[in-house]
């Protein structure tokens, strides 16, 4: 028996107002009004919680190690796992928002990395790596639901809020980078307890966001079935898979940066301190890019363009920390966190701009966090192997400088003004 060619996806130019998807009625309007606000403000504490219980780690790396006897390469899994949770949960997220609806799966995300930070405080290396799966868990669930809510909810100010919500997603992560050394010696706590300490921002958005849950939409059985494949329609859209891969080639730079660059400094002579610094101080700057690349994306430059001028400033980033990783740190991490700031809200603005409606967002973010964080999740444990086997931190920079070229061409095409839809 033959098959015809497919017939499931089409892509096209995004019209003039706003699309649905075939059974779902006009498109929604937004949230106006003091509720608006009060869900930005759930939105920028959610956010605030997707970094730093992973980036926390890599600061205390070098004391992880010390004291729990693990190699290099299996220190790196406590970054590599949370990616590949974030990647094999994804497909799950938009049917657990149909189910249950997008306001109390968030809650629970949050009620995961509460849990996960508190299996940390166990004297225990399984302890750690347990706590580490069910904190990439919740955190799989938000990445997937945050960008399909902020399509549903904010459809007219999808760039601004795009921008607070990934600057959140550096501000948490500069927070984690910056403070967490300082907090375990002025307090003089264990690395358990230290990485423990940030269930407490998690509880604090857990609060915030409760009221939310009250807003949950029912939704009928046939389109909790239609949730059960969320990625399937979409495998064979080109344009899909260049948002996937985008998204996935600067995760992959940003993690295995934000895993080993404390290291590389420290192997250059610089204090752990000032090393966990220096990745608070790029995710600082971060924040800055993160928030300007969706605002200003087709008013003063093309979203293409900018994803060019974002991998520049990386590479320019990871030669100089190859080059002078001390002298010229502060300017090469400036570069790296401008670059890298602009890359994850250009890859989440793509998610959010290429999609008709609310149904094919929560797909897409699916499908490019699907593949796009498996891809990420190589990235820190073959840096590791790599260092391990070479000796040096030049053959594992250089691998992060090629992989700009492939994050550009991505970058292109993902910019390009059409919509993934199925019919």
């Amino acid at each position: 028996m033959t098959q015809g060619p497919p017939t499931g996806i089409s892509e096209a130019r995004p019209a003039a107002g706003p699309t649905t998807a075939p059974g779902e009625g006009p498109a929604p309007t937004g949230t106006t009004g003091r509720r608006a606000l009060y869900l930005g403000l759930g939105v920028v504490l959610l956010a605030l919680n997707l970094r730093p219980a992973l980036v926390a780690v890599s600061p205390l790396a070098g004391t992880i190690r010390t004291e729990s006897g693990m190699s290099a390469a299996a220190t790196s899994l406590l970054t590599a796992l949370p990616l590949l949770c974030f990647g094999l949960l994804a497909p799950v997220a938009p049917r657990l928002g149909r189910r249950f609806g997008m306001e109390r799966s968030l809650l629970a995300t949050m009620v995961l990395i509460c849990l996960g930070t508190g299996l940390r405080l166990l004297d225990s290396v399984v302890a750690l790596f347990a706590g580490t799966v069910v904190i990439g868990a919740g955190i799989a669930v938000a990445n997937v639901l945050l960008p399909g809510l902020i399509k549903r909810d904010f459809p007219a100010r999808a760039g601004l809020m795009t921008g607070l919500y990934s600057m959140s997603l550096f501000g948490g992560a500069a927070l984690a980078a910056g403070v967490t050394v300082p907090v375990q010696q002025a307090a003089g706590l264990s690395w358990q307890a230290t990485l423990a300490c940030w269930g407490a921002l998690a509880l604090l958005a857990l609060v915030v966001w409760l009221p939310q849950t009250r807003t949950r939409t029912d939704v009928s059985e046939a389109a909790a079935r239609q949730a059960a494949h969320p990625v399937r329609r979409l495998w064979r859209s080109p344009l899909a898979w260049q948002v996937t891969g985008f998204m996935g080639l600067q995760s992959l730079s940003y993690y295995a940066a934000a895993a080993w660059l404390p290291t590389v400094f420290e192997d250059a002579g610089m204090s752990a301190g000032d090393a966990g610094w220096m990745l608070s101080f790029s995710s600082l700057l971060g924040i800055a890019g993160s928030f300007l690349a969706p605002v200003i994306v087709g008013r003063r430059l093309r979203a293409g363009t900018l994803a060019a001028l974002g991998a520049v400033l990386c590479a320019a980033g990871f030669v100089g920390v190859w080059a002078a990783p001390v002298g010229g740190a502060y300017l090469w991490m400036t570069l790296l966190g401008l670059g890298q700031g602009a890359a994850i809200s250009l890859a989440l603005l793509f998610i959010v701009q290429r999609a008709p409606d609310t149904r094919h967002a929560a797909q897409l973010s699916s499908m490019a966090q699907c593949f796009g964080y498996i891809l990420a999740a190589t990235g820190p444990a073959v840096l590791g192997a790599v260092h391990d086997a070479s000796g040096s931190w030049t053959v594992p920079l250089a691998l992060l400088l090629a992989l700009l070229v492939p994050q550009v061409a991505m970058g292109l095409g993902a910019a390009r003004p059409r919509h993934v839809a199925g019919r």
